[in-house]
């Protein structure tokens, strides 16, 4: 039956626009009554996403049985249970992409739908990462570029019309992501400057003896150049005052 609803409001959608198609003239088409559609969708939009709550239910069974090893390419696999589901009827996938381009409020409900898979790509990492320090971030973040890869690999294929492999964009856009995440993670070079510098700062407050700033010029008339010498951790206030005294006695 959710299927026979699914095809009736398609058919209508195509020949009179979504906007103008009612729920009542979709259980007209298929022969049913109201109570029927609403048995099944809770709204006509949600008769355009008529296989999200499942594979969403199959997404979180494969998650909670996966091996712990592999956090990243356990979320991956889980991303191609959403891909399998729109290449199993490329031709209903293509319709209902066109369609949502076609319809905003359809595209904000596809973006509400997009959200709860990454919630629960997140939630599954959290539970490996843990919820304390970085942990959060990470899942999150994982989540996000997971979902995002997956997204530009099946956009790729469903804007071709359904020509082709959908697996191999998908997959090569997966793989990026692991060969990232997967990787040790290495401190920036510019944030362990910037902490040394901060260590530098407090060791020199804690002793109450900043090194002082001084400066010189060089050259005359027009070509004279101030140079200014200050030590890490010297208060800007010291600095700026060398400097104000540099220009005054040139």
């Amino acid at each position: 039956m959710r299927e026979v609803l699914a095809q009736a409001a398609f058919q209508l959608f195509l020949e009179r626009g979504f906007e103008r198609t009612t729920v009542d003239d979709i259980v007209a088409r298929a022969g049913v009554g109201r109570r029927s559609f609403f048995r099944y969708f809770p709204s006509k939009e949600d008769v355009v996403f008529p296989d999200h709550e499942r594979c969403l239910a199959e997404m979180t069974e494969f998650l909670a049985a996966v091996d712990d090893g592999d956090p990243v390419g356990a979320v991956c696999d889980a991303a191609r249970i959403v891909l399998r589901m729109y290449a199993a009827d490329p031709e209903f996938s293509v319709q209902r992409y066109r369609l949502t381009r076609e319809v905003p409020g359809l595209r904000t409900y596809e973006l509400s739908v997009v959200r709860r898979y990454e919630q629960t790509l997140a939630g599954h990492l959290r539970g490996r990462f843990g919820a304390d320090g970085d942990g959060e971030l990470r899942a999150e973040v994982i989540a996000a570029s997971v979902v995002a890869a997956h997204n530009n690999g099946l956009r790729l294929w469903l804007r071709s019309g359904g020509a082709g492999d959908p697996e191999a964009a998908v997959d090569h856009a997966l793989d990026l992501v692991r060969d990232v995440w997967e990787r040790p993670a290495e401190p920036s070079p510019a944030l362990e400057k910037q902490a040394e510098r901060q260590a530098e700062k407090r060791a020199g407050n804690r002793a109450g003896n900043p090194v002082p700033a001084g400066g010189f010029t060089t050259g005359s008339g027009d070509n004279e150049v101030i140079v200014m010498v200050a030590a890490k951790g010297t208060p800007m206030w010291r600095v700026v005052q060398q400097i104000e005294a540099a220009v005054g006695e040139s």
